[in-house]
Parts: structure tokens; C-alpha cells; sequence
């Protein structure tokens, strides 16, 4: 459950409404727009780099990008912007991690010097 910030500047949400007289049926941040043709654009050019195709309506990959983005927007807050939690995820998915690191279980740091009764 998500509590609603009591903050007036947290709470203001820059949305997109609609077109004046007709109001969509769906609150887009405007940060989804630009966000959407990105990830769409980027899914677009890695098909066309491992099929060297491109479809005339490429449905998949709207589909396909539209769930990123709503990923990506999960994460979006006032207090993280989309650059901060792209460049998050960037980095934890180039990070260098050994192969015992990947599988096995964290080992425990305390010692135990006495007994207490």
C-alpha cells in the first residue's frame, strides 16, 4: 500500500490530460512520451540488428515497450527522476561480480569468542 505524500509539491503531477474537451481516459506523466519512443526506438534498432527486418507495424515491439516503460516509470518519484534510476540499473547490471558471488550464500562475519549461560 502507498501512502499519498501530505506535500503540495509532491503531490503536483505533471500529467497529460488530453486534448482540451476531451479528457483521456488514462493519466500519462509527460515524461511517458519521450521515455516510450526511446525504449520503443531502442527495441526497434536491436530487432533490425538480429533479423536485419523491420515490420511496417511493428506491434511487439510497441507491446514490448510499453511494459518497460511502465517498469520504468514504477521506479519514477519527485525524489528519483528516470535518469537517476536508468543510470541505476545500468549500473548494477555492468556491475563485475565473481563466481562464487553469484550462487553461493553470504557468509556470516560474527564470531562467537564466549558461551553465555
Amino acid at each position: 500500500m502507498r501512502l499519498r505524500p501530505d506535500d503540495d509539491i509532491y503531490r503536483a503531477k505533471l500529467l497529460f490530460l488530453g486534448p482540451k474537451g476531451f479528457t483521456l481516459p488514462v493519466h500519462l506523466p509527460y515524461v511517458a512520451y519521450p521515455l516510450f519512443a526511446v525504449v520503443l526506438a531502442a527495441i526497434i534498432l536491436i530487432r533490425y540488428a538480429l533479423t536485419q527486418h523491420v515490420d511496417y507495424f511493428p506491434a511487439i515491439e510497441i507491446a514490448l515497450s510499453i511494459v518497460l516503460t511502465s517498469v520504468i516509470l514504477r521506479q519514477v518519484s519527485p525524489d528519483r527522476p528516470v535518469r537517476a534510476v536508468l543510470r541505476t540499473a545500468a549500473t548494477d547490471w555492468r556491475r563485475d561480480r565473481t563466481a562464487g558471488e553469484r550462487g553461493g550464500r553470504a557468509r556470516s562475519r560474527i564470531v562467537v569468542r564466549e558461551t553465555i549461560r
